[in-house]
């Protein structure tokens, strides 16, 4: 197949879920011989078309800068649908692809991938890796509303729908396609690089890894180790975020506070399965996730994970019995926690769990998506 991907960053160029799954089935699929175009943003160093890892990396932007007051920024997505468009377009007329991948979010360029597909036979495929709903009332305040009207309009483009979990897909559905349309189709994960990854000689007891915003829950996960972590015990919290200074200052406060490290942004993606690999607990109480990819690497790595019981959260589809749930309170990540302290491990293997969600099984799903999308069986 001759498949085409729209996002405006570029992975390992930019680090991310979104860019990384693209690379992760891009680069497989063209290990097959499949013909993989990626459409983006000029992050990488030479010309504007290279090849690279098997693939066409293709420039319709200039490189820019993705977030203003630690939000993604309106300003850029709009700019860089519109760059996108006339060669989308060009392309797309000429025949070149059979197929054509638009990431969500952000929602503008999906827009302009679809305007570019118009008078064409290629049909566009969308990957919702969340739908934020009531979540805009709280990244945007009194803008909130535009945030909503963009993303109900972007699901009622039509498409061919992908969402990473049941949870994204039922979201979905409340505001756009029918749900029987929406297929889905998990993130994944390099199982074998993960085995494979020295464990960190500087590990922790426990572990947290991920953004520090309001939704992740840090608090909580902090005032429950400190209730029933044993002396001695370490926990570990990597990544940074709006959140870093208030949970800081938390966790002086707490009778724990020696044995808490915040170790901040880890560049090196080996750095933090290096980390997973060291721990034997890997708690996140997060209560807005759309997957849960972190949970799904820690499981590879052989942790025992502790997730959030809440609606919002795609962790327990994840998690399956290969890891335990708690409420996002204190008192019950507190008690779920004591007991994977104690030893208390769940009925299903982890590791078996984990790899179940490997790179290979998530590519191959995705080429049927596309080449159903493309024969018109979806």
């Amino acid at each position: 197949m001759r498949i085409a991907f729209v996002t405006n960053v570029v992975y390992p160029f930019v680090t991310g879920g979104a860019e990384k799954r693209i690379h992760e089935i891009g680069t497989r699929l063209a290990d097959e011989g499949h013909d993989v175009t990626v459409y983006g943003r000029h992050f990488w160093d030479g010309p504007e078309e290279i090849s690279h890892a098997g693939m066409t990396l293709r420039a319709v932007a200039p490189e820019a800068e993705l977030y203003e007051d630690d939000r993604r920024s309106i300003t850029e997505a709009v700019d860089f649908a519109a760059r996108a468009l006339p060669s989308l377009r060009k392309h797309l007329r000429r025949d070149e692809h059979d197929v054509v991948v638009a990431s969500v979010f952000p929602y503008f360029p999906v827009l302009s991938t679809k305007l570019a597909a118009l008078g064409t036979d290629t049909p566009l495929v969308t990957t919702w890796h969340e739908v934020w709903q009531s979540y805009w009332d709280e990244y945007l305040g009194y803008l909130a509303p535009f945030g909503k009207i963009v993303e109900c309009v972007t699901a009622r483009v039509p498409q061919y729908p992908v969402a990473v979990s049941g949870v994204t897909a039922n979201r979905l559905a409340t505001i756009g396609p029918d749900r029987s349309r929406i297929r889905t189709i998990s993130n994944g994960i390099d199982y074998d690089e993960i085995r494979e990854t020295t464990p960190a000689e500087d590990g922790f007891d426990v572990l947290f890894a991920g953004r520090l915003i309001k939704d992740k829950r840090v608090d909580v996960l902090l005032e429950a180790f400190d209730q029933v972590a044993p002396a001695g015990t370490t926990l570990g919290v990597v990544g940074d975020g709006p959140q870093r200074d208030a949970l800081e200052a938390q966790a002086r406060r707490l009778d724990s506070a020696a044995q808490i490290s915040f170790l901040g942004f880890l560049e090196e993606y080996e750095d933090v399965i290096a980390q997973m690999r060291a721990a034997s607990i890997f708690a996140s109480p997060s209560t807005r996730e759309g997957f849960g990819i972190t949970a799904v690497e820690a499981m590879a790595a052989g942790c025992t994970v502790i997730g959030a019981d809440h609606p919002d959260s795609a962790v327990d589809e994840v998690i399956g019995n290969a890891g335990f749930l708690a409420k996002p309170t204190v008192t019950d990540v507190a008690a779920v926690l004591e007991r994977a302290l104690d030893g208390d491990r769940p009925p299903v293997d982890p590791q078996t769990r984990a790899r179940e969600f490997d790179w290979d099984r998530v590519a191959a799903e995705a080429l049927d998506a596309y080449r159903a999308a493309a024969d018109g069986t979806w």
